[in-house]
């Protein structure tokens, strides 16, 4: 009997919608153990290492993961928060406040995080909702910009796991928002308010992360959305294009990824004369690993060893009031057409999540 077969269900069990943000994932703890387990499961993504698994798994196994585990669990340790993980912490805020602000425009939608990599995992998230009578799932990767590594391996993981419902729920899909007008004010609003606090720079230097130039060669339109972002927020900000610069972040390997590099940049900023560099990283929403260590620490002693004075770093969006209102926006037209303005029945509710622990419980 397949997994389908076994699916605990009421009929007459009122339908629901949920709102799923899914976003990377991060180690559970700073350790090179834990910092393992997620680095073999993060590089072994077809998605996001493309080559040959005959070549590249063996690499993965015995080389890659044992020699970076110790050094990454040390720059995870450099930002961890009492918490946990930044990226974790920034996640479930966001998912606290967009279920308080769906909740306030009128929304009956139940709002959950996961993570592709790391927990909570995705599969484990939606058996939840499922087991809870959603039967309207409005995914949303928190990745601003569209690629294959990212967007699409997600997508990817939602899909396995329909692969396995004998009862699926209807789906809706967020490709992207990198040109989304609240997404785009949200950032610029942010930059603004640094520089009302601590003025203005020399260059604003906008980081994405970094992507194999075949990638875009190939055809993923990661590199143009990244191009569009950083247009519309200097064209937000007022900013002419010799004010500020593109730069991409995260470079892994031997092969030429996208370019100009940040760090490089970072240094050749200083040694011609700029004094003063701000840095924002609109291609996160959320802190993580590759804001506050990579550019926060690493990019800024960069610039300063390179002759730079002074170096800002502006945070992400995280849970910021302006970035929840621009998101339940853009939420609010992509549920457009269910039914989410009606209340279900308390009652019915109250069973089904009695339903979803046991459910849990059962699993261990």
């Amino acid at each position: 009997m397949s997994r389908r077969d076994i699916e605990p269900f009421e009929h007459g069990t009122p339908a629901r919608t949920a709102v799923l943000l899914l976003n990377l994932g991060t180690p559970e703890a700073p350790t090179p153990a834990a910092v393992r387990r997620y680095l073999r499961e993060f590089l072994s993504d077809p998605r996001v290492v493309e080559v040959p698994r005959a070549v590249w798994l063996p690499l993965l196994h015995g080389i890659i993961v044992p020699l970076r585990s110790p050094k990454t669990a040390a720059k995870y340790a450099s930002i961890w928060q009492p918490e946990g993980s930044p990226l974790a912490v920034a996640t479930a805020a966001l998912e606290r406040e967009m279920q308080d602000e769906l909740a306030r425009r009128g929304h009956h939608v139940v709002v959950r995080h996961a993570m592709r990599y790391g927990q909570p995992a995705t599969a484990a998230v939606l058996e939840e909702l499922h087991a809870q009578g959603v039967t309207r799932v409005l995914g949303l990767p928190l990745y601003p910009q569209y690629s294959a590594a990212t967007t699409a391996t997600a997508l990817d993981a939602v899909a396995r796991w329909l692969g396995g419902k004998r009862r699926q729920p209807a789906l809706r899909w967020v490709r992207a928002f990198a040109d989304h007008p609240g997404y785009i004010d949200a950032l610029a609003d942010k930059v603004r308010a640094h520089w009302d606090a601590h003025g203005r720079p020399q260059r604003l230097l906008m980081s994405f992360h970094g992507m194999p130039r075949r990638t875009l060669l190939s055809g993923d339109p990661y590199h143009c959305e990244c191009q569009k972002t950083a247009r519309l927020l200097g064209e937000a900000l007022g900013l002419d294009p010799t004010q500020y610069v593109v730069s991409f972040q995260s470079r892994f390997g031997a092969e030429a990824w996208l370019q100009p590099y940040t760090e490089p940049t970072l240094r050749e900023l200083a040694r011609s004369g700029v004094r003063r560099v701000d840095v924002v990283c609109p291609g996160f929403v959320a802190d993580c690993l590759e804001t506050l260590e990579e550019i926060a620490m690493e990019g800024k002693r960069a610039f300063l060893s390179s002759g730079g004075s002074e170096f800002h770093y502006i945070a992400c969006l995280n849970s910021d009031a302006g970035w929840v209102q621009a998101l339940a926006g853009l939420i609010e037209t992509e549920l457009q057409g269910w039914p989410t303005r009606q209340a279900p029945d308390p009652a019915a509710l109250q069973a089904s999540r009695e339903r979803a622990e046991a459910l849990r419980q059962a699993q261990g």
